[in-house]
């Protein structure tokens, strides 16, 4: 029954009617680099004016996608923009769930492939280039503002970032957060068992332009989704951010990212008044992710064995589209809030 219920509700997130009712179109561009060395692939969903028939967007044999009209015209009207973070080895793919449903709300909703620390391109020499991230957004901004007749008008004052896991760092830093390695050096001896610790050692970026700052004044609101590398961040600048933030975190118990140690941590640092901070309890780290498809959990094992877990929530847990769609309302609720609340 679960399983039938399940399905049942995947349909009528992608009926046609709900499409009809609030249509919105989907675009897939490369930024160029001026200096030719980190061109970007962004996507962007948004409000639309058209009559065509949607099609599903990055679906495939491993997961679920979402339906949207190609390069369809941007309906009028001015609409805040989100900006969306993969984690480390992730995709634009991985959110498509939250970029439609927002895009369905009225936002314009942008996501771009971080290179190096992407499905895409795992590259050792731009992964190393950490701090790259969060100016990756402020790329993605650039461009939607630049295009209203492509992809709609922004609205003044409403840029909000989301980020899962890397992600949650990256969107951390572009609203004001500050790094600095030699606290989360010491931190990891504390902490070995962090995989936030392994993934800093492998990347091995440039400490000095880690520790930089890295903000984007435009960003307005921040959302992290279960995030890692945050033991990095000062006191001083969590507690001085300048936009109110929602922490959302997995309940469920993983030893290398507790969210005691990460998330709930996060939080405690941030301003109490502008801060919202929620753990679901049945929610594992992959609980943000796309929805597997029956059979997305083996096919991923015979390419890249172990991987397949990312294809499973906590035992128990609800199912993976209720858990996103209590994040999604979620998501919704505090960006609709007035900025400075």
């Amino acid at each position: 029954m679960k399983t039938t219920l399940a399905a049942l509700f995947l349909v009528c997130l992608a009926t046609p009617a709900f499409a009809d009712n609030s249509p919105i179109g989907f675009q897939n561009t490369t930024l160029p680099d001026a200096h030719g060395n980190r061109p970007l692939q962004m996507v962007v969903w948004y409000p639309a004016k058209t009559a065509k028939a949607p099609e599903l967007i990055r679906d495939d044999a491993v997961f679920h996608g979402a339906l949207a009209v190609p390069d369809a015209p941007p309906a009028s009207g001015r609409h805040p923009l989100v900006v969306i973070s993969h984690g480390n080895g992730g995709n634009w793919g991985n959110q498509v769930w939250l970029a439609s449903a927002l895009a369905h709300q009225g936002y314009i909703v942008a996501a771009v492939n971080h290179p190096g620390t992407t499905s895409k391109d795992r590259s050792p020499e731009a992964a190393a280039q950490l701090w790259q991230r969060p100016k990756d957004l402020s790329r993605a901004i650039d461009a939607v503002l630049a295009q209203p007749k492509q992809f709609g008008a922004v609205e003044n004052r409403r840029i909000a970032v989301i980020g899962h896991s890397l992600g949650g760092w990256t969107v951390l830093e572009a609203a004001g957060a500050r790094f600095d390695p030699a606290q989360f050096a010491k931190d990891c001896t504390a902490h070995p068992q962090l995989v936030a610790c392994t993934a800093y050692r492998q990347m091995n970026p440039d400490n000095a332009k880690v520790a930089a700052d890295l903000s984007d004044k435009r960003v307005s609101a921040v959302v992290s989704l279960d995030l890692g590398l945050s033991r990095g961040m000062t006191d001083a600048s969590l507690a001085a951010l300048p936009v109110p933030a929602l922490i959302l975190a997995a309940g469920v118990t993983e030893p290398q990212l507790p969210a005691e140690l990460e998330s709930a941590d996060l939080a405690r640092r941030l301003p109490k008044a502008s801060t919202q901070y929620v753990q679901i309890s049945d929610a594992t780290h992959f609980s943000f992710m796309a929805i597997c498809k029956p059979g997305g959990e083996a096919l991923i094992e015979e390419s890249s064995p172990g991987d397949g877990m990312i294809c499973r929530d906590g035992e128990g847990a609800r199912p993976r589209e209720v858990i996103q769609q209590q994040v999604v309302a979620l998501i919704s609720e505090f960006l609709a809030q007035p900025a400075g609340k």
